[in-house]
């Protein structure tokens, strides 16, 4: 039986179940890798909303790091583009596309509630907005494609780790939000599995391992520093 949607064969599980028989793991597996890479894409959608959310509720980013959110930034794009010429299936990389696009809003919405921006900010904004449209279109040499896309594990752990000092030092987390590092390694997590049945280049999967190592210890971080509630006390008569 054949029967395949976006990519996903259904036709050897429907047969196993209607012959009232267990699916062959090699039949089982790549679906289920298909339908969490879907998952991680739909998931992507809302992943950077919480931290949004908090931002504008609180009209702060006390404790977060600029530099991390622009390396980010830079990371995502990078990755997205060599994805996407790579030909690898929408499912392997498909969050990356939404989370470009959030990371590009949070972004904005950081330097608004920041000290007035300097030249340099100014400067850093205009060189993203001149290079990205080419290197998302692949407009550049390939040998440099691949020291681009070999160099973004590097760019992600930096982007993490400049967040992760400064929550040590501050012993507080600021306006992080938990949910979206929640979801930050969760994907990283699912991502790892979909990575080795998509068959994708290792340099992906290492790129999935650094994100569970980085977003663990943030996640980490947000639960150890968290403020207990003070419990509200008895009103005195």
């Amino acid at each position: 039986m054949e029967l395949e949607i976006l990519g996903m064969n259904f036709g050897c599980v429907l047969s196993a179940l209607s012959d009232a028989k267990i699916p062959e793991k090699d039949c089982l597996l790549p679906l289920v890798s298909k339908l969490l890479g879907y998952c991680i894409v739909a998931a992507s959608t809302t992943v950077k909303l919480p931290q949004i959310l908090k931002i504008l509720k609180h009209g702060s980013v006390r404790g977060l790091s600029v530099a991390s959110f622009e390396l980010e930034l830079i990371g995502y794009t990078i990755a997205l583009a060599y994805c996407i010429h790579k030909g690898l299936p929408f499912s392997a990389y498909g969050e990356l596309a939404f989370l470009l696009i959030q990371a590009i809003i949070l972004i904005g919405i950081i330097y608004y509630y920041s000290p007035p921006m300097g030249s340099k900010t100014w400067m850093k904004a205009l060189l993203y907005c001149g290079l990205a449209p080419t290197v998302l279109a692949g407009k550049i040499d390939p040998g440099l494609f691949e020291i681009l896309y070999a160099s973004q594990h590097a760019i992600f752990f930096c982007a993490r780790v400049p967040q992760i000092w400064k929550n040590f030092t501050n012993k507080s987390t600021g306006e992080l939000s938990f949910l979206t590092s929640f979801m930050n390694f969760a994907g990283s997590l699912v991502r790892v599995f979909t990575s080795i049945q998509e068959k994708t280049p290792l340099s992906v999967l290492m790129g999935s391992v650094i994100g569970i190592v980085t977003n663990g210890t943030i996640l980490g971080q947000i639960a150890m520093y968290q403020k207990p509630v003070p419990k509200k006390g008895k009103k005195e008569e």
